[in-house]
C-alpha cells in the first residue's frame, strides 16, 4: 500500500485496528476505537474501510459535503489508489452548485476524469447498465434530517437499485444536525411525491445510515423485505442524537448557514404558501415575509434572481415584510424537541387576504402546502384557527407509533 497523506496521520493514531464488525443479517456495522469525546464521521475513519475498498470497482454517491478531513472524499480515495469507476450525483449536483429542483445532466469530473451520473436528471435510480461495472457502491452525503430534503429519496433509489442488482452498499455515516427533533404529521400515502416518499414525520430523527436500516426493515420505496439491500455501515464515533453538530460543509445552496439548517424544518413548509422564505436572498430559510404584510411588520427584504441559488424566486424584485429569524435562539427548538408552529399560525393570522395564503395558483413558485405538511388537515386547521395544542394532538397516534418503530433502527443513543 502506498504511504498515506499526512492529513490521515491524526486519524490513524486515534484508532485501534483491525476493526470489529457486528453482523446483523445482510448488514454489517464497522466500528473503531476513536479519540475520546470527539465526533468523527464515518468518512473520516479511513483505515476502518480502506482495505475493504481496495481491489474493487467502486461507485460513489456523493456531493460537495462528502469530505475526508477538508478534502473531497473522491479525490482523497483516488489518491490512495481506490478504483472509483463512477460518481453518482444527487439534487444540486456532484459539486453542489445547481439550484433547487434544477435538472442536472450527466458529465465527466474535470479533476479526476471519472464519469458523473446524475440522479436528478433523466433518472433518479441507477440503472442496471450504470451498475454493471461496479462491485461496491459507497454512499456519503450529509443529510439534515427532514422529510422534504431529497437526499433520503436518493438513498432509497440507490438501495432499491443495489438490491435488484445484488450490489452491496457501504454507507459512511454522518451526524444529523436536527437529530434531536422527531416531530410533525406523518406523510399520508396519497401525498407521496418527489419531496416525500416515506410515511414519516417532517423531522425523522435518524442519521442517513439509520434511515437506510429503516428502509430495509420496513420495505419502503421498492426495497422488498424479502430482498433487502446489503449494507455495510461505518458508524459515526462519539455521537448521540442530542448532540449539537455544526456542518463543516454547507449541504445545498439555500442552506448556507448553520442557522438556516436548524430552522429549515420549521420554515420550509412556507414554500406551500404565499410567504417567501428568503429564496432570492443570501439568508434563505431565516427570513419570512410577503409584500402584503407591509405596515404590519417593520423588517423587510427583497428577493432577487441569484444564479445557483434561486433564479426566479417568489416575489422577485418586490419588497417583502415579515419576520427576521437570523438571531432566533435555536436552543428553544432543542429544548422543546418540536417544530415551531407559531410562525405559520402568526403569519396566516396577520396576512390580510387569507384566501390567497395557501392559493397555489398564485405563482409557479408556490408548491402545494399539503405535500410539505404531509396531510390535508394542517392547512384546514390553520384556516379554522385550531389551537397549537389541538393540532399537535391530531398528529397522534401516528407520531408516537413512528417513534416506537424508529427505536428498532437506531445505532446511537
Amino acid at each position: 500500500m502506498k504511504a498515506l497523506p499526512l492529513f490521515f496521520l491524526p486519524l490513524l493514531l486515534g484508532f485501534l485496528y483491525p476493526t470489529h464488525p457486528l453482523e446483523l443479517g445482510k448488514q454489517e456495522w464497522v466500528t473503531a476505537t476513536p479519540e475520546a469525546n470527539k465526533i468523527i464521521t464515518g468518512a473520516d475513519q479511513v483505515s476502518a474501510y480502506l482495505p475493504y475498498l481496495k481491489g474493487k470497482r467502486i461507485g460513489m454517491v456523493v456531493n460537495q459535503t462528502s469530505i475526508i478531513g477538508n478534502k473531497p472524499s473522491v479525490d482523497s480515495l483516488v489518491s490512495l489508489g481506490v478504483n472509483i469507476v463512477s460518481i453518482f450525483g444527487p439534487e444540486h449536483g456532484f459539486r453542489g452548485n445547481a439550484s433547487n429542483g434544477a435538472k442536472v445532466d450527466d458529465a465527466v469530473d474535470t479533476k479526476t476524469g471519472i464519469p458523473v451520473v446524475s440522479l436528478y436528471g433523466k433518472n433518479r435510480k441507477p440503472t442496471k447498465e450504470q451498475l454493471a461495472n461496479i462491485d461496491l457502491m459507497v454512499f456519503d452525503i450529509q443529510d439534515v434530517g427532514c422529510r422534504f430534503y431529497t437526499y433520503i429519496n436518493t438513498l432509497n433509489h440507490v438501495m432499491e437499485a443495489c438490491a435488484e442488482n445484488n450490489k452491496e452498499l457501504m454507507i459512511l455515516d454522518r451526524p444529523n444536525p436536527n437529530g434531536y427533533i422527531v416531530d410533525g404529521p406523518i406523510l399520508e400515502k396519497h401525498l407521496y411525491s418527489g419531496i416525500g416518499m416515506h410515511p414519516i414525520p417532517i423531522t425523522h430523527g435518524c442519521t442517513i445510515a439509520e434511515f437506510a436500516q429503516m428502509i430495509n426493515g420496513e420495505g419502503w420505496g421498492g426495497v422488498a423485505k424479502t430482498n433487502p439491500c446489503k449494507l455495510k455501515i461505518v458508524k459515526v464515533a462519539n455521537y448521540t442524537h442530542d448532540m449539537a453538530y455544526t456542518l463543516p460543509i454547507l449541504p445545498s445552496p439555500n442552506l448556507n448557514t448553520q442557522q438556516s439548517i436548524l430552522l429549515y424544518p420549521s420554515t420550509c413548509w412556507f414554500e406551500g404558501t404565499i410567504i417567501s422564505q428568503g429564496r432570492g436572498t443570501y439568508m434563505p430559510f431565516t427570513v419570512l415575509g410577503a409584500p402584503a404584510l407591509k405596515g404590519i411588520y417593520p423588517f423587510s427584504f427583497k428577493p432577487v434572481s441569484i444564479k445557483g441559488m434561486s433564479e426566479t424566486p417568489l416575489h422577485q424584485d418586490t419588497e417583502c415584510y415579515g419576520l427576521d429569524l437570523r438571531n432566533y435562539d435555536t436552543n428553544k427548538l432543542r429544548k422543546t424537541k418540536q417544530l415551531n408552529l407559531h410562525w405559520l399560525m402568526e403569519l396566516y393570522k396577520a396576512y390580510p387576504d387569507k384566501a390567497r395564503f395557501f392559493d397555489t395558483s398564485y405563482s409557479k413558485q408556490i408548491g402545494n402546502f399539503d405535500y410539505r405538511s404531509g396531510n390535508e388537515a394542517l392547512r384546514k386547521q390553520i384556516i379554522a384557527g385550531v389551537s397549537e395544542k389541538e393540532i399537535r394532538q391530531s398528529w397522534e397516534p401516528g407520531l408516537s407509533a413512528y417513534k416506537q418503530m424508529r427505536k428498532k433502527y437506531l445505532m446511537y443513543p
